[in-house]
């Protein structure tokens, strides 16, 4: 038996069993055990300061408070790639984008990610989940890539972002393509308009909220991928003006109401209890549009290697399960999700190779846990970075270019950036968490240990996967 064979073979027995120890009192009284409903809230560009209690913005957040105060909050959640499609897809496969090929941002009727690559629903519905996607896909615009073929039984949104737009205000890129709006594998609006994409957030709310009702007697997989606050912002009529911060604090605003709403439907179909709800987005901000970007503490922004881009306001809720008003450091990352699922679903592992692994211990919290990788790997693009120690105490950079802002934008328009570059650096986030300083020369051991392994992960992925290209 061949150790991945084995390895999928345990954690599918610890999936049933974990599943069953959310049900034991179904279990107690001569009842099938059922697995735990997942929903999974992914905002798009926001910032890790957007929200309280992340940050304190001048605007409100009470529906994100709320879930904050019902579930744990994670301050150390990461995403492997800040970009768009290469994040979404390794939030999906529980992969790296340098594994399936997704990096970057895809346009237009880009075939996206292969199939070859399960998704989490199509993990999910052999344990007889119910599956749904409602918001921004953007990973793949072909019938074979499209959400009814990735596992999803149903489905309405953009198929990428909404500033992939021939109405885009500064570029001509994609003229040639209206930004179409599908519902359940057919094109409802053709060509979207201005006014189209104020409706988005709560078009999405509504669809969610409407599933989760209908659903409630099975359990379910529910993923929420947001347009906003991506630019070109657009909130609804009742929020508009009312964040008193502007348009980016009006989009929050609607963000937080939408949460309000899907945790309401949870509630009011009496499913709340066993429904694991995981809030966050899918990098940090589009820091060059200034007063309509969102904010982060850490370095540098979206499209970066740095915190600023990888890091993500997280919150996950699972009552009786993970600690209400917790607030944990640990690090933990997208990849790790689908294997978390899996396991709390009592579903087997998919066949194709995965990078992340079961971390629903380190999670809860539980004693003696520890983190199950060596190392996590960040890219940008097809450039390859750099790692994290497994337990994300320290960080080190490969060399390679990155962009910063000059100067931010005005009025909704965007900034300049100009290219930098960063030499071997290696970064203690423990004490420096917003890497200013470069310790490696106080810790070579470290630095000699990451090296290594980030040497084998680029021998892997960057030099094996270009020669069989």
């Amino acid at each position: 038996m061949s150790h991945e064979t084995s390895r999928r073979g345990f954690l599918k027995a610890a999936g049933l069993s974990a599943a069953a120890g959310l049900a034991s009192s179904c279990v107690s009284a001569g009842v099938t055990p059922r697995p735990p409903n997942i929903v999974v809230i992914f905002l798009d560009d926001s910032g890790f300061a957007d929200f309280r209690p992340f940050g304190a913005p001048a605007y409100d957040t009470p529906n994100v408070r709320q879930l904050a105060a019902e579930g744990c909050r994670f301050t150390n959640f990461h995403v492997p790639q800040a970009i768009c499609s290469a994040s979404r897809g390794a939030l999906l496969t529980g992969c790296y984008p340098e594994r399936t090929g997704l990096v970057g941002a895809h346009g237009p009727r880009a075939r996206g990610l292969d199939p070859q690559w399960p998704t989490i629903a199509q993990v999910l519905k052999p344990r007889g989940y119910a599956t749904a996607v409602f918001g921004k896909w953007h990973i793949g615009d072909q019938p074979a890539t499209r959400p009814p073929a990735r596992g999803f039984d149903e489905s309405c949104g953009l198929m990428y972002s909404n500033d992939m737009w021939r109405h885009h205000p500064e570029s001509r890129a994609f003229d040639a393509f209206p930004l179409q709006f599908w519902e359940n594998g057919n094109v409802a609006i053709e060509d979207v308009s201005q006014e189209d994409q104020t409706h988005l957030t709560r078009w999405y709310t509504e669809h969610a909220v409407d599933f989760i009702r209908r659903k409630k007697a099975q359990p379910f997989f529910l993923y929420v991928p947001h347009n906003m606050p991506h630019v070109p912002l657009a909130v609804g009529e009742k929020f508009r003006g009312k964040s008193g911060a502007g348009l980016y604090g009006d989009v929050m605003l609607e963000i937080d109401w939408s949460v309000g709403e899907i945790m309401r439907a949870l509630r009011e179909s009496g499913v709340e209890e066993r429904t694991l709800v995981v809030f966050t987005s899918d990098n940090g901000p589009w820091a060059s549009y200034g007063n309509h970007a969102g904010k982060t503490p850490y370095r540098e922004a979206k499209g970066t290697g740095f915190d600023g881009g990888t890091r993500s306001a997280c919150i996950m809720k699972l009552p009786g399960q993970l600690p209400a008003g917790g607030v944990s450091d640990t690090f933990l990352c997208t990849i790790d999700l689908l294997p978390t699922f899996a396991r709390l679903a009592g579903a087997p592992l998919p066949p194709t190779p995965l990078d992340g692994k079961d971390v629903w211990d380190l999670m809860t919290g539980k004693p003696g846990a520890e983190n199950p990788h060596d190392y996590y790997a960040f890219t940008t693009g097809k450039s390859f970075e750099g790692i994290f120690s497994g337990d994300g105490r320290w960080k080190l950079h490969v060399p390679h270019a990155y962009r910063t802002l000059v100067a931010a934008g005005t009025d909704g328009r965007p900034g300049t950036y100009r290219q930098e570059q960063i030499g071997l650096a290696l970064f203690d986030m423990a004490t420096d968490p917003f890497e200013t300083t470069n310790v490696i020369e106080a810790h070579p051991d470290v630095a000699a240990r990451l090296g290594s392994l980030a040497e084998e992960h680029r021998q892997r992925f960057f030099i094996k996967r270009a020669a069989s290209l």
